[in-house]
């Protein structure tokens, strides 16, 4: 029976993986146009296991050469001697398991490991290379993985160096070289002139400034993560709606291969019995918020970068939190250092030119990272509502209308009436506040982005099975009510919902406060005004 794989390269014949041969023949056609790139994605995406499946996939035409640098300690690097050596060290090993190396370039490789007087230099390496192109069969295709090792190293650059000339040379002098080079890593090797610095200045040229762009989506789509979740539930003989939990699946990760993994995961192997009686109760939309839950609040190395990132990048926090808190918008700007490491880390990523954080996992967690500001403070809100939380929570069901009742009475008594002063994201944030100690544990909530700006945020509850959807925004009178009344039965109808719930802050000295209840349509609005 196979299994969901979160650890190292996927099988098929072992794992349960989304199908990517169309991705792996889009990555094959890079290669048989003779182009170098660097597939350079976030951690976990599925590089290697990308790799490990071009590679089977080229043999039929090509001679491929893999290597990992991660087999490379740091002192390799150290010098241009140790660096050769290091490489003709992995290319004897992957000669002695198979690789199909001339003996004459072995011995060559032999020699470099073994000099000691006499320095084994770049130049006298690639020599060897444009050999054994020029006499092998096939062309050759060199692969290169978890290349971020050496991006910041001196000798690295000069290894750039050598390839790059080879590539200008094959193409205006006709010289043997690779047919393709492809390396992988987080880092785009095109962009290590900023992260290298001698003693006297930047690095301002490329030594990678050959390479192509690699645009080819490493995401896993919501079909593909059907046919997997089919192929499983057919393994296990149980009915699924696997058209809607691939739906589900992906609306949480954005298609993050790890993510999409990890949810599958947990649901295999840890929701029965402790959560559910059988695996088909577990493959539900119920069974996929539990293993959100447990992804968001268990640790990994996702989100330990994550948080990482926010330490060395305080005024990153700041951007981060304007735009899930306040609904900020900010445009995307490849210079600006901060984003583009963000980005290249898959934090977030370029919208349609805004700022947006890469899927709805990584929002929640942030989100509990920012109110867990707040609440390490002893925030009054978190006191009010956890010492009430139980009066919320009727039959398994939220009473959200007595919540945001009680969230009124604490904001009067505490705040006062509303002044000018007051920002929209204020409210927004007292109210999660507010919010999270009565769903914290059972329930989980996010913030709808599609809605998410300066003048109306939905906020999306789950709590065991049932959708609660609340939208939050300053009162801007009567008719802008309506609007408002009238959107929130829309996202109603989209998530087939007959209740909903507003939330309006309101300036006005004779505003009535409370929460009244109103029909709009064939809908049912709870509308609360503080």
């Amino acid at each position: 029976m196979k299994t969901f794989n979160t650890t190292g390269v996927c099988i098929p014949e072992k794992h349960y993986m989304v199908d990517i041969s169309d991705k792996i023949a889009d990555i094959r056609k890079m290669v048989e146009e003779e182009k170098y790139f660097t597939i350079n994605r976030a951690r976990q995406y599925g590089k290697t296991t990308t790799l490990t499946a071009l590679m089977k996939n080229l043999l039929d035409q090509y001679l491929v050469i893999s290597l990992d640098f991660q087999g490379i300690s740091s002192a390799g690097y150290k010098t241009e001697q140790s660096f050769v050596q290091e490489l003709s060290r992995l290319l004897i090993m992957q000669a002695e398991n198979g690789l199909p190396v001339p003996l004459n370039i072995k011995s060559c490789f032999e020699d470099f490991v073994n000099r000691s007087d006499n320095k084994a230099k770049m130049g006298e390496l690639f020599d060897v290379f444009t050999k054994w192109c020029q006499a092998s069969e096939k062309e050759i295709v060199f692969i290169i993985d978890e290349v971020d090792s050496a991006t910041n190293n001196q000798v690295f650059l000069d290894f750039l160096a050598q390839l790059r000339e080879g590539y200008i040379r094959r193409n205006s002098q006709g010289i043997a070289t690779f047919k393709s080079v492809i390396f992988a890593g987080v880092t785009d090797v095109k962009h290590i002139k900023s992260k290298i610095r001698d003693d006297s200045m930047h690095k301002v040229n490329s030594p990678w400034n050959i390479a192509a762009d690699f645009d080819v989506s490493m995401r896993l789509g919501e079909s593909g993560i059907s046919r997997m979740i089919s192929e499983y539930a057919s393994d296990h003989g149980i009915t699924v709606d696997n058209t809607f939990l691939a739906k589900e699946i992906y609306s949480y990760t954005n298609g993050y291969p790890y993510l999409v993994s990890r949810i599958c995961q947990i649901i295999d192997e840890k929701l029965v019995p402790s959560k559910f009686d059988s695996l088909a109760e577990a493959w539900t939309r119920n069974g996929i918020d539990e293993a959100v839950k447990i992804v968001i609040n268990e640790s990994n190395t996702l989100f330990e970068s994550l948080t990482g990132k926010l330490i060395n990048y305080p005024n990153l926090r700041t951007v981060l939190k304007s735009i899930l808190i306040e609904g900020v918008s900010i445009p995307f700007n490849n210079y600006q250092e901060e984003l583009a490491q963000m980005q290249m880390y898959g934090f977030i990523e370029n919208r349609n030119g805004v700022v947006a954080v890469a899927n709805r996992i990584y929002e929640t967690f942030l989100y509990n990272l920012f109110l867990s500001d707040e609440i390490m403070k002893n925030n009054i809100f978190v006191r009010e509502s956890g010492l009430s939380k139980n009066i919320f929570v009727k039959d398994g069901k939220l009473d959200l209308r007595l919540i945001l009742e009680h969230f009124i009475d604490s904001f009067t008594e505490i705040c006062g009436p509303l002044e000018d002063k007051f920002k929209e994201k204020d409210g927004r944030e007292l109210f999660l506040l507010y919010l999270k100690p009565i769903i914290n544990g059972t329930g989980n909530y996010y913030i709808e982005a599609q809605t998410r700006n300066q003048t109306r945020t939905d906020v999306i509850i789950d709590y065991l099975g049932t959708r609660y959807i609340i939208e939050m925004k300053i009162w801007h009178g009567d008719s802008y009510n309506k609007r408002g009344e009238e959107q929130i039965c829309e996202y109603l109808d989209y998530f087939g919902l007959s209740t909903g719930y507003m939330l309006s802050f309101n300036f006005n000295k004779k505003k009535t406060t409370g929460v009244k209840r109103v029909s709009v349509k064939d809908k049912v609005l709870f509308e609360a005004v503080v």
